[in-house]
């Protein structure tokens, strides 16, 4: 291969097989596209390509993917890519920039879309990978704020994505993932998020691995509306945690009973006739992903989404890759003046 394909190459791919080859080039190579792509090992993933789309002023969804993305690909062999929010005048990642995420036309190749965008008002020429991709009935799984993912301008020809849509009750939120934004149940910024297994899911492929209150998060309990909607089945209920620690008690009174729901599965009857697996969780802030339990949930979940169900074991490997010290959930809270590439490198 000539040293100009290795170039061309280097601009579009970060190849965690290939180190060598990064050794050679440098990553710098890479640094001037504004999304990430992480190129899978050997693993059951292989040949499986997973698009990812941060894009939320709170809970750094632009650290949580990355780290998601490296799991997935070094530990599982999927090829992922991970998408933005872009600020088009400088380069760097801007989360606040809510009408810019390039890179959405990765959908076309996608296996699998992983969403944990907030509000964003997208242009119709971005807008328009993400709907194709759910028309066609390909998989999904929504993260945190994706229940509230889109809040589109008058005019917009998907405007029916937005969270408040009338005319697509709910938009792409309820309609697609199950629900759109209710409320905070839990106390915000006080009372953490503990996961019990959902009663007769134990035996669901997501839940493989996870016992009570593997699963925790700073992040509180979003409220859902009960039961949930259609086919969706609960994986995960949420207890609410008197504190902001793990080992927290649980909070008595009304807001653990009934718990809501903070994982679900469900299917989308697509247009094109096609049924999507869609699983949905109310947790996925970056720090949620200290938690090995959320990162089991999570790796478990793309298993099942793309049909790969019956490779998951109780101990796949859903360590962390390299380094990982998250930025503490908050609005204006974000790293500032990094560039996609520049966002993973070890702190």
């Amino acid at each position: 291969m000539s040293i100009d394909r290795h170039r061309r190459a280097a601009r579009t791919s970060w190849f965690w097989s290939v180190p060598a080859l990064l050794a050679v080039l440098g990553r710098g190579a890479a640094a001037a596209d504004p999304w990430l792509v992480f190129e899978g090992t050997e693993g059951p993933g292989s040949g499986k390509h997973v698009v990812l789309i941060s894009g939320d002023e709170e809970y750094r969804s632009e650290e949580a993917l990355p780290q998601l993305g490296k799991i997935l690909a070094k530990r599982h062999g999927f090829r992922c890519t991970v998408l933005f929010a872009i600020d088009p005048d400088t380069g760097v990642i801007n989360p606040d920039r809510n009408d810019n995420i390039p890179g959405l036309e990765a959908l076309a190749r996608a296996d699998l879309m992983i969403i944990a965008t907030r509000f964003r008002n997208l242009p119709d020429e971005q807008m328009r990978h993400i709907a194709e991709y759910v028309e066609s009935g390909r998989p999904v799984i929504g993260m945190r704020t994706a229940t509230h993912a889109f809040q589109l301008a008058d005019g917009s020809h998907y405007a029916r994505y937005s969270w408040r849509n009338a005319e697509w009750d709910g938009g792409f939120g309820r309609q697609v993932l199950g629900e759109t934004w209710i409320s905070h149940h839990g106390q915000h910024g006080r009372q953490s998020t503990r996961g019990l297994i959902a009663r007769g899911a134990a035996d669901h492929p997501i839940a493989k691995g996870l016992r009570d209150g593997d699963v925790w998060g700073p992040t509180d309990v979003y409220g859902v509306r009960l039961p949930l909607p259609g086919d969706s089945r609960p994986i995960l209920l949420g207890e609410v945690v008197e504190g902001m620690r793990s080992t927290d008690r649980r909070l008595e009174g009304e807001k653990n009973d009934p718990m809501m729901p903070i994982a679900w599965v469900k299917t989308y009857a697509s247009p094109s006739g096609k049924t999507a697996r869609v699983f949905t969780t109310t947790l996925g802030a970056s720090q949620d992903l200290q938690s090995a339990g959320v990162r089991r949930m999570l790796v478990n979940a793309a298993y099942w989404a793309v049909g790969l169900e019956s490779r998951i074991t109780d101990t796949l490997d859903v360590e962390l890759v390299g380094a990982y010290d998250p930025t503490p959930f908050g609005f204006k809270g974000y790293r500032k003046g990094l560039k996609p590439m520049e966002s993973t490198r070890d702190r």
